[in-house]
C-alpha cells in the first residue's frame, strides 16, 4: 500500500496522456501554449498539435511606435502558422490592430486558417479595446474575402471591426457549411444583407452589433433559429425600417435598440424574447412598441426584460386582450422598491401561468458622466406617475402556478428582506426560493460581505425569517 501510495504522489504532468495535455493547453492563449511547451522535452512537440490557434494581441508587450509591437506580433504568427501546415484545428481566433501595411499577411492567415487548417470556427477580431486605437486606426480597416470561405467548412464566424467583401453573385452561391455568424462593428447595405442570408442556406444564429449602413433591413429567412440586435438605433434622416420574417425563429433577443419601424411577421415558433434597455427611456411610445412586438409571439415561453411595467398601473396603454398565456420563465431586471413591486405584478398579472421567475439587479450605467443606477433614475420618474395611494398599498401576489423565485445577487437589504418575507407570508411560491449571494455591481464602492448560498424549501417557509443583516456596511 505505501509504494502504491508513493508512485501516485510522484506523478506529475509529464505522466498525463497526450490527449489530455493537449486538452489543457486548448485552454490557453496559442503564446502561452508555445512557452508552456518548454517546461520539459516531452511537451516540446505537443504545442504543434493543439487542436485551437489563439493569437491574442494584448499579450504583447506595447511599443512605441505601435507598428514595432504590430511587427512581433506578425512574425509569431507568421512562425506558428508555417509549423502548422498539416495539422488541423477547430477553432483559429485571431485579435489584431490591423494596418495596411499587414493586410497580405493577414490575408495569407485567413487563407491558411480557411483551406489548411481547416478550421470550423473562424473569430477575427480588429478592434478588441478602444485603448488601442488612435487616429491611425480609424482608416485602416482589414478588408475581409467572404469568397475565401467557400473553399473550407467553417461553421462559426465572427468578424469584429473589418470591411466584408462579398462577391458579386453571393446570392446565387452556396456557403452550406456556416451556420452561426457574427457581425460587430460592420457596414452592410440592405443588399448585402439579402445577399448574405440567400448565400448561407443553413444559417441558424444571426448576431448584429453595432452595425450601420442600413435603410430597410429585411432579416427573412426559413432556416434562421435565433437573432440578436445590439446598438441599432434611428436616424433622424434616415428612419431606418427593420422587417424580420423568419417562420422557424425561436429565440430573439434586442440589446440597445429603438423601435421606430421594427415589424416582426411570423412568429409563431418564437419562444424567448429579450429586450434590453441600458439607459432607460421613459417615454411611453418607446415601451409601447415593446408590447406590440410582444403581441405577434403568441408562444412566448421566455421572457427578459427590465421592470418599467408599473408606468402601465395607472394607464389605459395595455390592451385588454394582451396576455402573456404561455409564458413560464419570466427574468427581470428589477429593484425591490414598492414601485418594482407594482410594475412587477403588473407583469404578474398578465402571465397566469408563469413557474419560474429570475430577479437580477438593474447593472450600473453613466447619465451625465455621474455614475448611477437605473432604479435611481426610475424612482425620481416612476414616483411622479404614481399616486399615493398606489404607492402606500400593500402589494398583493398571486401567482397559482409559480415554483420557484430565484434573487440575485442577494445582498441582504432591507427591500430585498421584505420582498421575501412577501413571498412567504402570501404564500405565493409552490417549492423554493433560491438567494444567490453577491455584490450589486452598480455601487463597486460598498464591499460587502458575501452571503452564503439560501435554498428555501417550502417547508422550511415558515420557519424562516428574512432579515437584514446587522454586519453590513
Amino acid at each position: 500500500m505505501e509504494d502504491v501510495s508513493n508512485e501516485v504522489t510522484n506523478r506529475n504532468l509529464n505522466d498525463l496522456p497526450d490527449e489530455i495535455l493537449l486538452h489543457i493547453l486548448t485552454f490557453l492563449p496559442t503564446l502561452d501554449a508555445v512557452q508552456a511547451s518548454l517546461i520539459s522535452h516531452n511537451w516540446q512537440p505537443l504545442w504543434s498539435h493543439v487542436p485551437a490557434l489563439n493569437f491574442n494581441y494584448k499579450l504583447f508587450p506595447l511599443r512605441e511606435p505601435p507598428l514595432d509591437t504590430r511587427q512581433l506580433y506578425v512574425e509569431f504568427v507568421d512562425r506558428v502558422l508555417v509549423s502548422r501546415t498539416d495539422s488541423r484545428v477547430s477553432t483559429f481566433h485571431l485579435s489584431f490592430i490591423h494596418h495596411n501595411h499587414y493586410s497580405s499577411h493577414v490575408d495569407s492567415w485567413v487563407r491558411s486558417a480557411v483551406t489548411c487548417l481547416r478550421t470550423r470556427e473562424l473569430y477575427l477580431d480588429f478592434f478588441i479595446h478602444k485603448k488601442f486605437h488612435n487616429e491611425d486606426t480609424r482608416t485602416n480597416w482589414y478588408a475581409f474575402p467572404f469568397s475565401v470561405l467557400r473553399d473550407g467548412c467553417v461553421e462559426k464566424l465572427r468578424l469584429t471591426r473589418c470591411e466584408v467583401i462579398l462577391p458579386p453573385e453571393l446570392s446565387t452561391m452556396r456557403f452550406w457549411s456556416i451556420g452561426s455568424l457574427f457581425l460587430d462593428q460592420v457596414y452592410f447595405s440592405d443588399k448585402m444583407m439579402g445577399d448574405l442570408i440567400l448565400g448561407c442556406p443553413s444559417l441558424e444564429d444571426l448576431e448584429l452589433q453595432n452595425c450601420w449602413g442600413h435603410r430597410h433591413l429585411k432579416i427573412c429567412s426559413k432556416r434562421l433559429k435565433k437573432l440578436v440586435l445590439g446598438h441599432f438605433y434611428d436616424d433622424s434622416y434616415i428612419r431606418a425600417r427593420i422587417l424580420v420574417d423568419c417562420p422557424n425563429l425561436c429565440s430573439i433577443s434586442f440589446d440597445c435598440c429603438s423601435f421606430y419601424m421594427f415589424e416582426l411577421k411570423n412568429a409563431s415558433f418564437l419562444v424567448e424574447f429579450r429586450v434590453i434597455v441600458h439607459l432607460i427611456d421613459l417615454s411611453d411610445c418607446y415601451w409601447i412598441r415593446v408590447v406590440r412586438l410582444l403581441e405577434q409571439v403568441p408562444n412566448l415561453k421566455h421572457l427578459y426584460v427590465q421592470n418599467w411595467w408599473c408606468k402601465f398601473a395607472t394607464s389605459d396603454f395595455l390592451p385588454e386582450s394582451f396576455k402573456l398565456h404561455n409564458l413560464k420563465l419570466l427574468e427581470l431586471r428589477t429593484g425591490f422598491m414598492q414601485y418594482d413591486l407594482i410594475g412587477m405584478l403588473v407583469l404578474i398579472e398578465l402571465s397566469p401561468n408563469l413557474e419560474a421567475m429570475i430577479l437580477e439587479h438593474q447593472h450600473k450605467i453613466e447619465a451625465d458622466n455621474v455614475p448611477c443606477c437605473t432604479s435611481e433614475i426610475q424612482s425620481c420618474n416612476f414616483q411622479e406617475i404614481l399616486s399615493e395611494e398606489l404607492l402606500d398599498n400593500p402589494v398583493d401576489l398571486s401567482i397559482p402556478s409559480l415554483k420557484q423565485v430565484t434573487i440575485k445577487p442577494y445582498t441582504g437589504t432591507e427591500d430585498e428582506a421584505n420582498f421575501v418575507n412577501i413571498l412567504i407570508r402570501q404564500g405565493v411560491v409552490l417549492e423554493k426560493i433560491v438567494l444567490v449571494p453577491g455584490q450589486v455591481e452598480e455601487n463597486p464602492r460598498v464591499v460587502l460581505k458575501p452571503l452564503p448560498p439560501v435554498v428555501l424549501q417550502r417547508k422550511d417557509f415558515q420557519s424562516w425569517k428574512c432579515t437584514l443583516s446587522s454586519d453590513r456596511g
